[in-house]
């Protein structure tokens, strides 16, 4: 006999799940849950904003109080996306203002936001508390305005490497003076100066203030007194940490340090003056995150810094710190979760840097609890990756970005494939993987092979022939996202794993031996995929079927093609007007 449970109580049930894996296989089981999932979802991730419609995910979901939302590929970050490709967070905001009056918090992250659109969301949503923008642009501070001036109950506004125009720094005077509720603020994209009175004023009567992040046009001097004036404080970015040799504010600077007990992450830190590090020494011991990727220190001071903080579980730094560096960072953070060491001179032939694959394997067998792994270096070894590969098998994001491409192991001049190989076989819970350096076809079969929790990869200058992309395909069963550039990977590969295609969230190829051909016959065969050309020259009305495509991008939609596609951008789905000769 078949028991079902109320409505009210399986609502209640289904509130304490917050995994969308979860909550998506739970709507399978039977239309009453489909329909109890359905009313009673408050949270929606949309990984790619073409991949839906905004009417399609109300009708599905018509209670949501909070939306994350992607819009342009990861290979934006490295201008391979061209400008005005799309993106635009405009049409979401304005299907949601009519349908979700409630709504509390968005996330946006490479998307191109306007001033228009903050202004709609700060006039339609009243209870509205958190906005988070990573990556996005369009917008200037006085759309910025328009948020503080209406949103009276925000909790979080973080501006995360955004592109804003700075029209005004008096836009932080727009927040009420009755405003108390904010959380986290993040301004440190901007570079105008703010109203620092403004700034003082709004931090000083918001006692819940957990996360701070100045901007590079905020003084040091300027530090003491917003410290004294929130030192519950948890997340501190600071602005420029330089000043004139002052005794009276070192002093000032460690008083205010010393008063914030329950800081933990530091960033910022831009033209820093070692000196003024001093004042922060006795208070770094429950630190568990640095990110100094904007601090130009040297290897000693950076040392001495990693050595004050023993807790650490996150690092985010510049070449600058050297193999010396990391490996005082092996020697005192046993604790260390995720490295990431990015170049500080990517365009120079040889930098004054000495950093090497040994800095990585010291930290590696020195750090038994390292997960994640983004590293910039010029030289690697087999040997150096089966060392890393072996001491950290728990690894699960793994990023290795050799300078110069088709580098080889440069003391046997061999590929690489044998230690990208044992990254994979020894480290099972990987989920994301970069690759860099001479590399063969082999590799890939290695992945395929072994990387059976992968999620997302990236490669470029890679692999021989198409063999290498069909071993990917074919293999990585949870393969979500990849991308591809200047590999001689072609269309029939693509076709021959058409199925997996769909499975996945996207697929990025820029500058393979792909033809307008494959492209249309991909488009064809599998409907449910946008597959798009992208080629800045702009696209002819009529190209030869062996013509090779620029750009490819490739994503499973239930909306079908995209209404707003530039004149580069063209969907070859079945009813496009492209002809072929």
């Amino acid at each position: 006999m078949a028991i079902s449970f109320p409505e009210e109580v399986l609502e209640h049930v289904f509130s304490f799940i917050q995994c969308d894996k979860d909550r998506n296989a739970m709507s399978l089981v039977c239309k009453s849950w489909y329909d109890v999932e359905r009313w009673s979802r408050r949270r929606i991730f949309v990984g790619n904003c073409y991949a839906v419609s905004p009417r399609i995910m109300i009708r599905r979901f018509p209670e949501v109080r909070s939306v994350t939302m992607k819009g342009k590929p990861h290979f934006a970050d490295f201008n391979l996306v061209p400008e005005g490709w799309g993106g635009y967070v405009y049409p979401w905001i304005f299907a949601m203002a009519g349908a979700y009056p409630w709504l509390e918090e968005l996330r946006l992250k490479r998307m191109v936001v306007t001033d228009e659109a903050l202004e709609l969301i700060g006039k339609s949503f009243k209870n509205f508390k958190v906005l988070v923008l990573s990556f996005c642009e369009g917008f200037s501070t006085d759309g910025l305005a328009s948020i503080a001036a209406n949103c009276r109950k925000l909790k979080e506004l973080e501006l995360r490497e955004c592109e804003v125009e700075d029209l005004s720094g008096h836009w932080l005077s727009n927040f009420a003076e009755s405003c108390t509720s904010l959380v986290s603020l993040n301004i440190s994209c901007l570079g105008s100066e703010v109203s620092y009175s403004a700034l003082e004023r709004l931090v000083g009567r918001c006692p819940n203030l957990r996360s701070l992040q100045l901007n590079r046009a905020v003084p040091l001097d300027r530090l003491p007194n917003l410290l004294r004036r929130a030192p519950q404080l948890v997340e501190l970015g600071t602005g420029s940490y330089s000043a004139e040799g002052r005794p009276d504010l070192f002093l000032d600077l460690a008083g205010a340090f010393k008063r914030c007990k329950q800081l933990k992450s530091l960033s910022g830190f831009w033209d820093v003056v070692p000196s003024y590090l001093l004042a922060l020494y006795p208070s770094c011991s429950g630190i568990t995150s640095l990110n100094l990727v904007c601090a130009t220190m040297q290897s000693p001071d950076l040392a001495n810094l990693v050595k004050h903080c023993p807790n650490l579980r996150r690092l985010w730094v510049l070449d600058h710190i050297e193999d010396s560096g990391l490996a005082v960072l092996a020697s005192f953070c046993k604790d260390l979760e995720e490295l990431r060491v990015l170049p500080s001179e990517p365009y120079v032939v040889e930098p004054n840097v000495a950093l090497t694959e040994q800095g990585l394997v010291s930290v590696s067998v020195g750090c038994p609890k390292l997960q994640s792994v983004l590293y910039f270096c010029r030289q690697m070894t087999n040997a150096a990756l089966v060392a890393i590969a072996r001491s950290c098998p728990n690894m699960t994001r793994f990023r290795l970005c050799i300078i110069d491409p088709l580098t080889p192991d440069y003391l046997t001049m061999q590929s690489l494939d044998t230690g990208f190989g044992a990254i994979v076989e020894h480290c099972k819970q990987l989920q994301r993987l970069s690759l860099s350096g001479l590399l063969t076809d082999r590799v890939f079969e290695y992945i395929g092979t072994h990387a059976k929790k992968l999620e997302m990869l990236s490669l470029a200058f890679a692999g021989d022939t198409d063999l290498g992309l069909h071993h990917i395909l074919s293999g990585c069963e949870k393969l979500r996202k990849l991308e591809i550039r200047d590999c001689p990977f072609g269309g029939k590969a693509l076709l021959a794993n058409a199925a997996k295609l769909e499975t996945m969230r996207s697929l990025w190829m820029s500058t393979c031996p792909v033809s307008f051909g494959a492209c249309k016959l991909l488009g064809q065969k599998m409907p449910r995929l946008n597959v798009e050309v992208i080629d800045e020259r702009g696209l002819p009305d009529s190209v030869p079927e062996d013509c090779l495509v620029e750009k490819l991008y490739i994503y499973r939609s239930v909306a079908g093609p995209r209404f707003d596609s530039p004149n580069f951008v063209r969907a070859m789905n079945e009813n496009s007007s492209l002809t072929f000769s």
